[in-house]
């Protein structure tokens, strides 16, 4: 299950096509995905694109025309992932709030607890 949100763009590309800061889910063009990611490369956004399409998550159409036209848009799978990612979102920012600024965007954050042995 949690290998299709496995990758590194796959939040963000998911974050746009469902419509980013407005909210609305929407189809979008490869370049305007190209546009509002603008740090990956074209070669992985493809690469993510074409997992999520796998997955059942992003629908994708190619219109036959000159030069070829191919949008993306989430599915009903697709659409349906947003309240646990929405959630998942709150979760950060509120464990974000509640870090000490010392270990606050740092991978120095303690993994292992390690507790004394009674007597």
């Amino acid at each position: 299950m949690f290998r299709i949100l496995q990758g590194r763009w796959k939040l963000a590309i998911l974050f746009h096509l469902f419509g980013g800061v407005d909210k609305k889910c929407r189809v979008m063009r490869f370049s305007e995905l190209e546009r509002a990611v603008p740090a990956i490369s074209q070669k992985m956004l493809i690469q993510q694109l074409r997992e999520l399409e796998r997955d059942g998550i992003v629908l994708r159409t190619i219109y036959p025309q000159i030069p070829p036209r191919v949008e993306y848009q989430l599915t009903k799978i697709g659409i349906a992932l947003r309240p646990a990612l929405r959630a998942l979102l709150a979760w950060a920012e509120h464990r974000k709030g509640a870090m000490p600024p010392s270990t606050q965007n740092k991978g120095d954050a303690p993994r292992t607890v390690f507790v004394p042995k009674r007597s």
